[in-house]
């Protein structure tokens, strides 16, 4: 590069490839040049090798980079695959076995063998310590820290690396852990500590623990891996501002994330959804279906009106067999299932297909990558019904292993009883079907009319399958991004810092409640503009959202309400009652004539970073065939075999439009358009199909 120019870069550490994005600014002038990207194998469990690969093939030069954004699935990875490090809990006399005990729910209702989940921390490491808050944050036995060296001694002899600290109403009051987290370092500066009011607020003694205690278990690794990277960044002349992705959908430092590293466990797909809402916005479209497809797993979550839908009742393993583990940190709200680009093809005992959750990854990959992968999967299935260019394959890096993909079908189509065609396009039925069921999740299970949104499909495999996953839920739109194979990526530079203050602190939604509301939300407020005054944010560039959960009384579980900035007035409060009974009958499809009891005080707070414009496409003539590359005989399933145009995306101007059956080739990603879709390319270069 040459001198005089600034760049601003986000990576995102999928399970198949790690993705850069990133943009030049002239120093002179402020121009902004060319959004450009760069693909690379992701590296596990050196994860931070494949991030530098990108940025070896992007030949950019590390002291030119001002901004640097980063998600990663470092913190998930480490919770499945269970290599965190040995973790001890301390926590109030009584409560040993909460960890344990759990939620007396269980999906598997009828087995009456059923087993719960392992604790993360086992019994022999769990050890209470007397002291006891009230729930309204009063103390009630005073903490005897005289009890905490022979409870360390013992956790030394036991090699523990990180402790976690989770006690009883410590949401209330969280000074009992403080002194503990002080005693602890004081005693034992060398190993990892959290404590439960540095990831949550919010009452559920359970969900609390378990958050605390996967948030101690991880954050040795977590904080290795960051720093290898920052090692590997100021090695190179890096000098600019880090920053980490979270799972709120915003970005946080790199200081904050090794402190609390569970706030990671979703980093890379908040970002694409935030990324989703940003583009909405500047197309106008503010209710919207974001879709994420790569070559692990399929993601999706709806955005409402603008806003990206958060929750903390996130889980981890939870399937129809096991009740899985609760983290309760902001996350964004996001339905997962294991199917990507690499969901391995399978048959059971009884004949019967399926596709995924077992992946082939990166390594060895699909079969079509020639690395030693054998078994089918969707993008081979894709390769076999001429979506994909064999000859472009990942944009023309390699050239598709067609011999063993067609081996590896003819294999799966024996055991089925088909032609190896037949079973290729059984693959990507099945893909579609498992998609459309957790798209449904998020949308018709929840009171929306997927009539209603835009689909914005992303990721490496989310353009392949848009179009069809659309059609089957009558969703009149879907919008490609421009580079939509690493729109993760681009996400996170458009994402301002965000913190989230989760605070339980129940009261009756009377006509008193609006003194006692506005209170609470100022001295929220004053506690995160003095954290992020301390991390350099001066007071205009921060601003927050209000909400609230909140329930009928005599009711367990709450709905979430927006609230107005400013005092809350007897008008103000009049509103949120109306707009809490519409949002409870929108998911319950009743509202009820109870009083109304607000439970939870949830502060959004934004810190503002410097965004860059997106670059404008130049305008050019309507009729698309300046872009047309050559036609191939392309496969739509019940659209029979039909002769595609091949579009090349990089040619297309602003006003071009086609109609399919069509395909769009570029570096990243293919585009399915069938039979009847219009699609047209607006001034951004983002591809708008009219499923019609």
């Amino acid at each position: 590069l040459s001198m005089g120019r600034t760049i601003r870069l986000a990576t995102d550490v999928g399970g198949t490839f790690t993705d850069l994005v990133y943009y030049e600014v002239d120093d002179k002038t402020g121009k902004l040049e060319a959004v450009r990207t760069e693909k690379a194998h992701t590296t596990p469990p050196n994860f931070e090798a494949g991030v530098m690969a990108t940025l070896d093939k992007a030949a950019l030069d590390i002291p030119d980079i001002a901004f640097f954004a980063h998600g990663t699935t470092v913190v998930i990875n480490a919770l499945t695959e269970r290599k965190g490090v040995r973790t001890g809990l301390i926590t109030t006399r009584g409560f040993r076995d909460v960890l344990e005990i759990g939620r007396g729910d269980r999906p598997d209702y009828f087995n009456l063998r059923y087993k719960k989940p392992d604790a993360f921390v086992p019994r022999y490491l769990r050890h209470e310590i007397t002291e006891r808050m009230t729930h309204h944050g009063d103390v009630h036995q005073p903490l005897k820290l005289d009890e905490l060296p022979a409870i360390l001694k013992r956790l030394r002899k036991e090699k523990v690396e990180a402790i976690a600290v989770c006690l009883l109403h410590a949401y209330a009051n969280p000074a009992h852990e403080e002194r503990i987290l002080a005693a602890i370092a004081k005693a034992w500066p060398e190993v990892s500590t959290v404590a439960s009011h540095q990831i949550s607020r919010e009452w559920r003694e359970y969900e609390r623990t378990n958050s605390t205690v996967l948030s101690a278990y991880v954050q040795p690794i977590a904080e290795n891996y960051l720093d290898r990277l920052e090692a590997k960044l100021t090695a190179g002349g890096f000098a600019g501002s880090a920053y980490i992705m979270q799972s709120n959908g915003g970005v946080d430092t790199v200081a904050a994330a090794k402190a609390t590293p569970i706030t990671m466990v979703e980093s890379g797909p908040a970002s694409g959804v935030l990324g989703a809402a940003v583009l909405g916005e500047l197309i106008g479209e503010r209710n919207i279906i974001a879709l994420d497809i790569g070559g692990t797993t399929a993601k999706c979550s709806l955005i409402d009106d603008g806003r990206v839908q958060v929750t903390s009742k996130y889980m981890i393993e939870k399937s129809r067999e096991s009740a899985g583990y609760p983290i309760m940190t902001p996350v964004v709200d996001i339905v997962e299932i294991g199917n990507g680009g690499g969901s391995i093809a399978w048959v059971d005992e009884v004949g019967r297909m399926h596709v995924g959750p077992k992946s082939a990854g990166a390594q060895p990959g699909p079969v079509a990558y020639g690395n030693g992968g054998t078994e089918a999967t969707t993008t081979d299935a894709n390769l076999m019904a001429g979506r994909i260019n064999p000859d472009y394959f990942l944009g023309g890096e390699i050239t598709a292993d067609m011999k063993g993909v067609r081996a590896a079908f003819k294999r799966l189509g024996k055991r089925l009883g088909v032609a190896p065609e037949e079973a290729a396009r059984g693959v990507i039925r099945i893909a579609d079907h498992n998609m459309v069921n957790a798209l449904k999740l998020v949308s018709i299970n929840r009171g929306y009319d997927p009539r209603d949104f835009t689909m914005v499909a992303f990721g490496g495999g989310g353009a392949m399958h848009a179009a069809s996953l659309a059609r089957e839920l009558n969703i009149p739109r879907v919008i490609i991004p421009a580079n939509s194979a690493v729109f993760s990526a681009w996400g996170m530079l458009m994402s301002d810092l965000r913190r989230d203050y989760v605070l339980t602190r129940p009261l009756p939604l009377d006509d008193q409640a609006g003194k006692a509301m506005s209170e609470t939300l100022r001295q929220m407020e004053a506690h995160a503009r003095a954290a992020f005054k301390a991390d350099g944010f001066s007071r205009k560039d921060v601003r927050f959202e209000r909400y609230a959960n909140m329930r009928y009384d005599g009711q367990e579980h709450t709905v979430g309400v927006r609230l107005p900035a400013g005092a809350i007035t007897k008008t103000a409060l009049a509103r949120i009652v109306e707009d809490f009974h519409d949002n409870y009958e929108r998911e319950y499809t009743y509202r009820l004539p109870n009083d109304i009891r607000l439970v939870t005080f949830h502060l959004v707070a934004f810190g503002h970073i410097e965004q860059p414009p997106l670059a404008r496409l130049a305008r050019g003539p309507a009729s698309a065939k300046s872009a047309l590359k050559g036609h191939r005989e392309v496969d739509f399933d019940s659209d029979g075999k039909q002769r595609a145009e091949i579009y090349d995306r990089d040619r297309f101007t602003a006003g071009m439009a086609f109609a399919g059956p069509a395909i769009v080739e570029e570096a990243g990603g293919t585009t399915v358009v069938f039979p009847g879709q219009k699609v047209t390319v607006d001034d951004f270069g983002n591809l708008h199909i009219t499923i019609g």
